[in-house]
């Protein structure tokens, strides 16, 4: 893959958009923003790629709203948008929609000014999840959703939701600084104890001439809760062998079988780079090129923690045991395993040209790279506590894996600017490249790659060809009518294993698809907006999902390279109605997907089974959205939304246990709201709340008992933010995300009571 293809133009929309987007959650601010002046107008080409309902927030709305630590958290109170964030700085943060839980990345687009961040590589919440790290908070101008596959102008992996963020350009000479401290308290098992969080931030900027430029830093130091924990499950009779211990605490796993809990692991200590920029040139009235940039390091440093102690107070992390009169075996990577070092370089380029002068044509051409220039985590294979010293153990690496994108658009006025017709086209390429291998270390530590464990590598290509038209029937009824043609190709797959012994080059694969999108609106009176959509969309296998290998014992089972393109009927009916003070939406939506790809348990050749990737005949997911803003007087604003969904497996001939239960990790109610308070111009205070029941982390259901570590429990979380302008230059904020320390698991045990303090210096 080229390393410095030029980058994207913003995919993204434009501050002048805000008007056309259907009303939503923070949809309008009468607070004036700061000044956000963006070198080209919206340009029409992403005008007409909206056809479908959508949610937006401004830069002057989260800073009245949210505690701001990382650019995810721009994203918690849109509808039916939940960032998987374990901790402050979480690089395994992917997001889940409607339909679609957090094990689902690959069905939803993110963009920063036009670079994908989504890592389309794999479809899971590891190394699949979005690149957050390149992408400054202070620097977000603001955020759009747009749900569902309903626009032509997004490739199938928008199932979920395309996510748009705008960054600021200046519009004469500033700059800021800012720093923000965060102390998160744990009270879980044998953990009592507060960790901490640092964050500092730079920004700088100017327009000269024709010219403007932003330049970013952040920089994170952040310390996380235990993300995992080592359990045994109590045998069913009493013994003893080993050593007599203490310290373990009991429970029961998610099946609801009694367990005990062992000790804590995977308690990270991350050190976060970013420097993030963009650059603009008129080359005319009507063109304009743009340079757009983001370098990530990371690096990450894991410990665990056991509670066990034996007679003589030492800490017990392997081998036989015994625990209130019953036996165990503790393997070496119970503990081992939550340990880790993670060093990653990653960098993202984007180049843009773009005409927006308002006549017939308007065109943009753009392409973006992400890079994973260094990518390696440590693991030690040998038992705590002799492993803290070195020893040996594997290297997993991801160097030279990365994408890339290229994008030719144009919109034609047919008829005018005031024309009844707006036509947009287009042209786009995509290639991802997985390089996979794993290293055996005599040292895990420090010591060099030796031998090749194991290796996973392949591509993949699209090549697609879209149009759309939105016909202006009538003032008062609007058609949009599209499709998207799209040619899919994996290639160079190589699957290779030291033991078992493995070496396996899989063969290409390609596939064509057709997506005919519609959607019709109409107003019949002001206020008023009546709409359908329905839109056929195909998300075609990441390259880790065709190119993975399922170990059992000594058995290998190698990828299956013939797996079919998720294929996804959505439709959605809405009425919206708004009003001088606010707005109300209702939203009914439908989403039938063929071929569903999900990990699940089936039997491998060998007559063993295995949890792997696989084709799900079909789901259906149905649902109702209500969401809404309502200002009262110049000092309060109410904001919500509330969505109910019904998820399950319709046909799994693999797994006839599944059929007919609620997909995995989609609770059936959610909701957000929040109220913001102005007493005087200089202070805003905001209180939210966050509700979700349980879900399920199986697909066939098997998991009664939710809030355990690996389940996925019920919360209802609260949160304060209070916000005051000092001065005209100096900003303070202070607040609290769950404010009443509620303990609740999403598979990981989440934050419990974070207190957030900063203070911020801009001219």
């Amino acid at each position: 893959m080229p390393k410095s293809l030029a980058g994207a133009l913003p995919l993204v929309l434009l501050p002048a958009l805000a008007p056309t987007l259907a009303p939503t959650l923070a949809r309008a601010d009468t607070t004036p923003l700061d000044p956000v002046i963006v070198t080209a107008a919206a340009s029409p080409i992403e005008l007409a790629a909206v056809p479908t309902t959508a949610a937006s927030v401004s830069a002057e709305t989260l800073a009245r709203t949210v505690n701001l630590q990382s650019p995810e958290d721009a994203l918690r109170y849109l509808p039916n948008v939940l960032i998987r964030q374990r901790h402050v700085g979480d690089t395994q943060s992917p997001m889940t929609t409607r339909t679609s839980g957090v094990g689902a990345s690959a069905r939803s687009l993110i963009y920063v000014d036009g670079m994908l961040i989504s890592s389309l590589i794999g479809n899971n919440n590891t190394s699949a999840s979005p690149k957050w790290g390149l992408v400054s908070p202070d620097a977000i101008a603001r955020v759009d959703v747009l749900y569902g596959p309903f626009s032509a102008a997004y490739a199938g992996n928008s199932i979920g939701a395309v996510v748009l963020f705008t960054t600021r350009m200046p519009t004469r000479l500033e700059g800021s600084a800012e720093v923000q401290g965060a102390w998160q308290g744990v009270s879980l098992y044998g953990d009592r104890k507060t960790y901490g969080t640092g964050r500092a931030a730079a920004a700088a900027g100017d327009r000269i001439g024709r010219f403007a430029f932003r330049l970013s830093y952040n920089r994170l130091d952040a310390a996380s809760q235990p993300l995992t924990y080592a359990t045994a499950t109590v045998p069913s009779a009493a013994g003893a062998a080993g050593t007599p211990v203490t310290g373990a605490f009991t429970d029961a796993n998610r099946a609801g079988r009694p367990i005990v809990v062992l000790g804590s692991t995977a308690i990270e200590h991350q050190v976060q780079d970013n420097a993030s920029g963009r650059a603009t040139f008129d080359l005319t009235p009507s063109l304009t090129a743009a340079y757009t940039f983001g370098v990530f390091h990371n690096a990450d440093a894991a410990v665990s923690n056991s509670y066990l102690r034996d007679a003589s107070g030492a800490p017990v992390y392997a081998g036989p045991v015994t625990i209130a009169g019953r036996a165990y075996t503790i393997a070496n990577s119970a503990f081992s395993g939550g340990v880790y070092r993670m060093d990653e370089l990653e960098l993202a380029q984007g180049l843009s040209l773009a005409s927006h002068g308002g006549g017939a044509v308007d065109f943009e051409l753009s392409g973006s790279t992400f890079d994973y220039l260094h990518s390696r985590q440590r693991i030690p294979s040998g038992a705590l506590p002799a492993a803290f010293s070195g020893g040996a153990g594997s290297s997993n690496a991801l160097d030279g894996t990365g994408w890339y994108t290229l994008d030719a658009k144009a919109t034609w006025r047919p008829f005018g600017q005031d024309g009844a017709h707006l036509v947009s086209f287009g042209a786009h390429q995509d290639g991802f490249r997985l390089n996979n291998p794993r290293y055996g270390l005599s040292d895990w530590m420090s010591g060099p790659d030796q031998t090749v464990q194991s290796l996973s590598r392949g591509r993949t290509q699209t090549q697609a060809l879209w149009a759309q038209d939105a016909w202006r029937i009538t003032p008062g009824l609007r058609a949009t009518i599209g499709g998207r043609w799209e040619r899919w190709q994996a290639s160079d797959g190589l699957n290779v294993s030291a033991s078992p012994a493995l070496k396996v080059a899989q063969p290409m694969v390609a596939a064509d698809a057709f997506s005919p999108k519609g959607v019709l609106a109409w107003s019949p009176a002001p206020g008023w907006t009546l709409k359908g959509s329905v839109g056929l969309a195909y998300r075609f296998p990441t390259v880790t999902e065709l190119y993975q290998s399922v170990t059992v014992g000594t058995q290998l089972q190698t990828p299956n390279p013939d797996l079919k393109p998720e294929r996804a009927l959505s439709s959605e009916l809405s009425a919206e109605r708004s009003w001088a003070s606010g707005d109300l939406r209702l939203s009914v939506f439908d989403e039938r997907i063929d071929n569903t790809l999900l990990s699940q348990t089936a039997l491998l050749p060998s007559g063993a089974s295995a949890s792997f990737v696989q084709n799900v005949d079909r789901t259906h997911a149905a649902g109702v959205e209500l969401a809404g803003e309502q200002r009262l007087g110049r000092a309060v604003r109410l904001s919500g939304w509330v969505t109910y969904v019904d998820a399950r497996i319709d046909r799994d001939p693999a797994f006839p246990a599944a059929v007919g239960k609620a997909l995995p990790q989609l609770p059936h109610w959610r909701g957000a709201v929040v109220a913001t308070f102005s007493p005087t111009p200089g202070v805003d205070v905001a209180l939210a709340g966050r509700y979700s029941d349980r879900a399920f982390a199986t697909i066939d259901n098997f998991d009664p008992y939710a809030n355990t570590y690996q389940g996925f429990s019920g919360y209802f979380v609260a949160d304060l933010h209070v916000r005051w302008n000092i001065t005209s230059h100096v900003q303070a904020q202070v607040g609290a995300d769950n404010l009443f320390a509620r303990r609740y698991f999403l598979f990981h045990p989440f934050p419990q009571q974070t207190l957030v303090a900063g203070l911020k210096y801009a001219f």
